[in-house]
């Protein structure tokens, strides 16, 4: 008899099985045992008789919880508790075969089928984290993930871009040179990648007009907030022959609303955004703000103060999670960021905020080889390292621009978590490098 998932064996409804999973939980009486198996698909209750089998039930006397078994087995209708006025149908085990597959250690170091407080438990449990990996609101985490991917992925596809594969090694930082990791490379010194943004601009100099891809981006910074770490997964997309920063935004709309249309397949609660999605200069912004008594921090920036503030604000006057905030000055952007004709000030770039977060920074680049240059001493940098970069506009680069964006910031906010180290698979933060 080949395995089945428990969810194919409740379909099957009734006849003999074999499944396969985890020993959620153990209750042994007098002559009965009942342990409740967990698999991929969901769980059964198994029933074990010491008057049908009296070594499958001393055996079950052994097993710890977490203990990987492979049963066999009659298929039947659960009783219904009593006085539930709305009974759902559901199947038990009548176990016939048991074998032990892996024997878990006795008391686990966290607990995985009671009820958790995540904030206090959250270092201890990502210290054991395959383990807190196994709790089935954990796994949707990562099912999310996937579909928002697939939907992400599609989108592009369908719009005939190319997926590139970008190095994390650099020779050069990708900004100022702040808040990179250095590292020792054979006789010299390289970096961990910021961003894959040269690399994107590159793809665009070779002609392939249209790439995007995904993969790890590291960040140096010293933050020890609920939404900051030093590796996370980073969602890019370039393209070429835009006439402004609008034709980014607008396809980073048809992107989301395709990713999020991915995740309402596995029946979450989420709103699927509506095109267009307000946009407002971060000039506007400040004022709407500054109306209500928000006193900012920077001219330059947004806190994070604001950022909740403005998506409250826009969700109440129009009823969207998301807002494009524009225009942002030179202080706030590297020096790649093309600047308004009209205004050298302001640059055609734009951050999407989420539901009181910024989840994608994204802007025009300047592709004009004078240009880069001159915006890259104003803001202090060395042009001889920045050379291999600046070799990519000498023989001619068209127009472009794209965005990246951080995924683990939209998967907080669609499943209401409040610490991105939740939805990270193995966080990176300033003191945590293991497991």
């Amino acid at each position: 008899m080949s395995r089945i998932s428990i969810a194919a064996a409740k379909a099957q409804g009734s006849g003999k099985v074999e499944i396969t999973g985890f020993v959620q939980n153990i209750r042994l009486m007098k002559g009965l045992a009942f342990l409740d198996l967990r698999d991929l698909g969901g769980n059964m209750q198994l029933v074990i008789e010491e008057s049908s089998d009296a070594d499958i039930y001393a055996r079950t006397q052994t097993i710890n919880l977490e203990s990987i078994i492979s049963v066999s087995g009659e298929l039947k209708e659960k009783p219904a508790k009593k006085n539930d006025p709305n009974p759902v149908k559901d199947y038990e085990m009548l176990v016939s075969e048991l074998n032990i597959l892996s024997l878990a250690e006795a008391n686990l170091p966290i607990p995985v089928l009671t009820k958790i407080d995540n904030e206090a438990n959250l270092e201890n449990r990502l210290d054991w984290r395959w383990l807190d990996l196994r709790r089935s609101e954990h796994r949707q985490i990562f099912q999310v993930w996937t579909k928002l991917e697939e939907g992400f992925r599609a989108q592009l596809l369908a719009e005939d871009f190319m997926q590139i594969y970008t190095p994390c090694l650099m020779s050069t930082a990708s900004e100022t040179g702040a808040e990179v990791f250095t590292v020792k490379y054979f006789d010299t010194k390289a970096y961990l990648s910021q961003s894959p943004q040269f690399y994107k601009q590159m793809a665009i100099a070779s002609g392939f007009e249209k790439v995007f891809m995904t993969g790890p981006v590291f960040r140096a910074e010293a933050s020890f907030t609920s939404r900051h770490v030093t590796e996370f997964t980073g969602w890019d997309f370039e393209f070429a022959y835009i006439n402004s920063h609008t034709d980014i935004m607008d396809l980073e709309e048809r992107v989301l609303i395709n990713a999020f249309k991915k995740v309402k397949e596995l029946n979450i609660e989420v709103e699927i955004p509506v095109s267009p999605f307000p946009r407002l200069s971060l000039a506007e912004v400040k004022a709407k703000l500054k109306a209500i008594g928000i006193i900012s921090e920077k001219d330059h920036d947004l806190s994070p103060e604001e950022e909740r503030e403005i998506c409250r604000l826009i969700k109440e006057e129009q009823g969207h999670d998301f807002i494009f905030v524009t225009d942002y000055p030179i202080a706030a952007r590297p020096f790649y960021h093309m600047r308004h004709e009209g205004d050298q000030n302001l640059t055609k770039s734009f951050d999407l905020l989420y539901r009181g977060i910024e989840i994608t920074t994204g802007a025009q680049r300047e592709h004009r080889l004078d240009v880069l240059k001159k915006q890259a001493l104003d803001k202090g940098m060395n042009l001889e390292e920045l050379e291999d970069y600046l070799n990519f506009f000498r023989y001619a680069c068209p127009p472009h621009g794209g965005v990246g964006i951080g995924p683990a910031r939209i998967i907080m906010k669609i499943l209401n978590i409040d610490n991105i180290k939740e939805v990270c698979f193995l966080p990176r933060d300033v003191k945590r490098l293991r497991p």
